[in-house]
């Protein structure tokens, strides 16, 4: 009841004592260390593409997206005045990116790889050299099989982050991994801000997955995420933690933990409130079997009637 009037919901008095119990935390980044609303900065685009056409073609296939990248997308291009259309022959692969039609045109957005940009063009290393430097994300979009622009978002670091980490830390948490499917240069920025003991990025989530599994044989590990990517990965793990706030339904539903308030650090708090739990537990049933053991022993010396026996038992 304390951790529902904080905001939090712990789903069985069993997820309290595994999670007083990790000592490895894994932890996304998007949505989760970050504020999880990227916002469109810049548009680049490839001559002749102009970046009304290409963001109007891109945010036209991300409206089917659950992405938290995609949604920032889609945004921007209702905040341009682009009219968005139908997409058709959607794929889209988790940790990649979203291909079909639109217009009767092959659109792919996503990571480089995705959008088929191997050679990059001068123009495209000029942004993706920036970005690199200032931290950003990027998204690229490829039409009709030509690389046509690339996107350019910043989302900012938790004001919290770091000082959640700490706690963590101080709290019993003894190995920290940050679990991405980002730029490797990004996602090591944002370790290297935040203090994490290591930065695993660009992966898939079968891979976040495969990670979790290593980590659990070694340690007691609770997962935290917010996206329906996650979801597998929270699943698995000895404790899943969801941002149910933002989100996706299938996280809040893998996981153990869900935090419906746009803070995290409710997530020490939790973790705290399970540890003072099990602690509470252990010396209750230590001192009650004392108890039980000293007043046998009475008992078996004469000390100690029947009735008042039971009547101290009860008591």
């Amino acid at each position: 009841s304390r951790a529902a009037r904080r905001g939090v919901i712990v789903k069985s008095g069993a997820v309290l004592e595994r999670l007083a119990k990790c000592t490895t935390l894994l932890i996304d980044k998007t949505g989760t260390l970050t504020e999880g609303q990227p916002v469109l900065t810049e548009i680049v685009t490839a001559v002749p593409a102009s970046a009304q056409e290409v963001l109007t073609l891109a945010a036209s296939l991300d409206q089917v997206s659950p992405h938290v990248l995609a949604s920032g997308v889609v945004r921007a291009a209702i905040e341009r005045g682009c009219k968005l259309r139908q997409p058709y022959e959607v794929e889209e692969v988790a940790g990649r990116g979203i291909r079909g039609q639109v217009d009767g045109r092959d659109v792919a957005v996503g990571s480089a790889a995705w959008a088929g940009v191997i050679e990059s063009p001068a123009w495209l290393k000029n942004v993706r050299r920036r970005a690199r430097l200032e931290g950003a994300l990027t998204v690229f979009v490829s039409v009709d099989g030509a690389p046509a622009g690339v996107f350019v978002f910043h989302d900012p670091l938790r004001p919290d982050a770091a000082r959640t980490i700490r706690t963590l830390r101080r709290g019993g948490i003894k190995r920290i991994v940050m679990v991405t499917g980002d730029r490797t240069d990004v996602a090591e920025t944002i370790g290297a801000v935040i203090g994490v003991d290591q930065t695993l990025a660009e992966l898939s989530p079968k891979e976040k997955l495969d990670v979790v599994r290593f980590e659990s044989r070694a340690a007691p590990t609770m997962m935290v995420g917010d996206g329906i990517n996650d979801a597998p990965a929270l699943a698995i793990a000895d404790v899943g933690v969801a941002l149910g706030v933002r989100g996706a339904t299938a996280a809040s539903e893998a996981a153990d933990v869900v935090l419906n308030v746009n803070r995290l650090d409710r997530l020490s708090e939790v973790a705290a409130l399970a540890r003072r739990t099990r602690r509470i537990a252990v010396e209750s049933m230590v001192v009650g079997m004392g108890l039980s053991i000293g007043a046998m022993g009475f008992a078996a010396l004469g000390f100690l009637p029947v009735i008042s026996g039971a009547i101290l038992q009860e008591a």
